[in-house]
C-alpha cells in the first residue's frame, strides 16, 4: 500500500478489556507469521515506522531511542568496566546497538524468533544501525532459558532482558521466575549487574512490574525500579535493575565518569535525569510492595 496523505485507514491496537489505542496508517510495509508471533510493520503518521508484535506496538521510529537508551545505560554505565554482555531478547537490534556504544569484548544476544529478526533486519535499519554485523556481536536464535542454563562460558558482567511481557502460555513466561533467575545470577560476575523492561508503570496495570520486583529482590540483594514515559507506549513505563554488589548510589560517581565516555553517542540519556526517574510516585511504590513472587510452579502470564 503507497503513502497515502489522505488514508483512512486506522490500525487499532488493544490494550485491556476498556482501553484501545487507534493509529492513522501511511503505508503497511510488512506482516508475517512468525513460528512464535505475528509481526506487522507499519508506517504511522503520528509515530513513522513502528513495530508491533501480536497486535501490541513494541517500537517506534519517533521515540525508540528514548526506551533503548532508558533500557541499556543505566546498567552498562553502573558496571565499572562491562566487556561479556547477555540481550535477552532485542528483535530489533535496537539493544545491541546501544551496548555496542561500549568497548565491550563480546554480545551475546538471544531471541528465539530468527524469521522477526530477519525482519527488522530488513525493514528497520535505522533500529540495528549495523550491529549485526558488529564482530562482537554473538546472534543465537534459541529459548535464552535454554542459553543460560548451559552456558558454562565467561561470566556476564551485565544481562538485558528486553523480552516482551509474558501475554501468553509459552517459553516466554518462564524467563520471569525465581527458578530462571537465579540461575542467571550464577552465570554473572561478582559485580554483575542486570536491567529489565518492566511492562507499565500507569494506574492501570502496575501488577506486572510489583511481580517482577518481589521476585528479584529475592535473588540479587540490590534492586531499583525506575520509568520513563515513552511517548509512542502512549505510558509511562517501567523498569527493575539489579545488582550482586553495587547499589545505585554508590555507583553514582561511576555512573557519572563512565557517561564521559559515551555521551556524545546518544540523543536523550544522562545519569542526572536517569536519577530523577528512580523516584517513584507513591501507587507505584505502593504496588511495588504488594507483588508476588513468580515462580515455575506459578508464573506470570499478562492479562490483557
Amino acid at each position: 500500500m503507497d503513502k497515502d496523505p489522505d488514508s483512512n485507514l486506522w490500525f487499532e491496537e488493544p490494550y485491556t478489556e476498556g482501553l484501545r489505542f487507534h493509529y492513522r496508517v501511511k503505508r503497511y510495509v510488512a506482516a508475517k507469521q512468525t513460528k512464535f508471533q505475528y509481526a506487522e510493520i507499519i508506517d504511522l503518521f503520528a509515530f513513522g515506522r513502528t513495530l508491533f508484535l501480536d497486535g501490541k506496538l513494541q517500537s517506534a521510529e519517533i521515540d525508540e531511542h528514548i526506551y533503548h537508551e532508558m533500557l541499556v545505560h543505566p546498567a552498562m554505565l553502573m558496571h565499572p568496566s562491562p566487556k561479556n554482555v547477555l540481550i535477552m531478547g532485542g528483535g530489533e537490534g535496537a539493544t545491541l546497538r546501544e551496548v555496542l556504544k561500549y568497548s565491550v569484548k563480546r554480545v551475546y544476544m538471544v531471541d528465539i524468533d530468527e524469521e522477526l529478526v530477519n525482519m527488522c533486519k530488513e525493514y528497520l535499519p535505522k533500529w540495528h544501525d549495523g550491529s549485526f554485523d558488529d564482530e562482537r556481536s554473538i546472534v543465537l536464535f534459541q529459548d535464552a532459558r535454554k542459553f543460560v542454563e548451559e552456558y558454562n562460558g565467561e561470566p556476564f558482567d551485565v544481562v538485558i532482558s528486553d523480552l516482551t511481557e509474558p501475554i501468553e502460555e509459552g517459553p516466554a513466561i518462564y524467563l520471569f521466575t525465581r527458578e530462571f533467575y537465579s540461575t542467571l545470577k550464577n552465570k554473572m560476575s561478582e559485580d554483575g549487574v542486570f536491567v529489565a523492561q518492566s511492562g507499565s508503570a500507569e494506574y492501570l496495570y502496575t501488577e506486572f512490574i510489583s511481580a517482577l520486583s518481589a521476585t528479584l529482590k529475592q535473588i540479587f540483594p540490590h534492586v531499583l525500579g525506575y520509568h520513563d514515559y515513552v511517548f509512542s507506549f502512549q505510558l509511562n513505563w517501567a523498569f527493575l535493575i539489579a545488582s550482586k554488589k553495587y547499589s545505585l548510589n554508590e555507583q553514582k560517581q561511576v555512573m557519572e565518569k563512565n557517561f564521559d565516555i559515551i555521551k556524545d553517542k546518544v540523543e536523550y540519556f544522562t545519569p542526572e535525569y536517569f536519577f530523577a526517574k528512580t523516584v517513584l510516585p507513591p501507587y507505584m511504590k505502593k504496588s511495588m510492595r504488594e507483588g508476588r513472587v513468580i515462580t515455575d510452579k506459578e508464573p506470570y502470564v499478562w492479562k490483557a
